[in-house]
């Protein structure tokens, strides 16, 4: 969440060369961003904005925690790959990156949300390690994580 800490996940914006002026509520859950602006002149002046603003942040994580409450990711994710899937498992990928001079990297990558929501990553590159024992790493450091 963005904001001071007496107004979690609201800012306040006052932008005088667009003549911009009022609060913006941001709220980021499990990386989805969410947000909106009111507008001083739209909602009545600062203070009805900011109310306002609090009104909705407020509906907003109540939702959030009413629809997710002790709900993980879907199943499916966890247990079935897409059609895309290049190595069979889950949360496993080849990745291949470009660097600005036009140099190629290549390496697995394995990934995961923690229990407590945060997307966790590692890399294995394949030039180090070789294709397949790259990919067996990545698959193994997969298969610890989500024991």
């Amino acid at each position: 969440m963005s904001g001071d800490e007496s107004r979690p996940g609201i800012t306040r914006l006052d932008q005088v060369s667009v003549a911009t002026h009022g609060w913006q509520v941001r709220i980021q859950w499990r990386g989805v961003r969410m947000g909106r602006f009111f507008s001083d002149s739209a909602w009545g002046g600062r203070e009805a904005a900011l109310l306002s603003a609090e009104r909705y942040r407020d509906r907003l994580l109540a939702r959030l925690d009413r629809r997710n409450a002790g709900v993980r990711a879907s199943p499916r994710s966890h247990t079935s790959p897409a059609a895309r899937n290049q190595s069979g498992v889950v949360g496993v990928s080849r990745i291949v990156q470009r660097s600005s001079g036009g140099v190629e990297y290549s390496f697995w990558q394995a990934s995961w949300t923690t229990p407590e929501g945060t997307r966790e990553t590692v890399r294995f590159s394949i030039r180090k390690h070789g294709e397949e024992v790259a990919l067996s790493l990545a698959c193994e450091a997969r298969r610890k994580a989500m024991e």
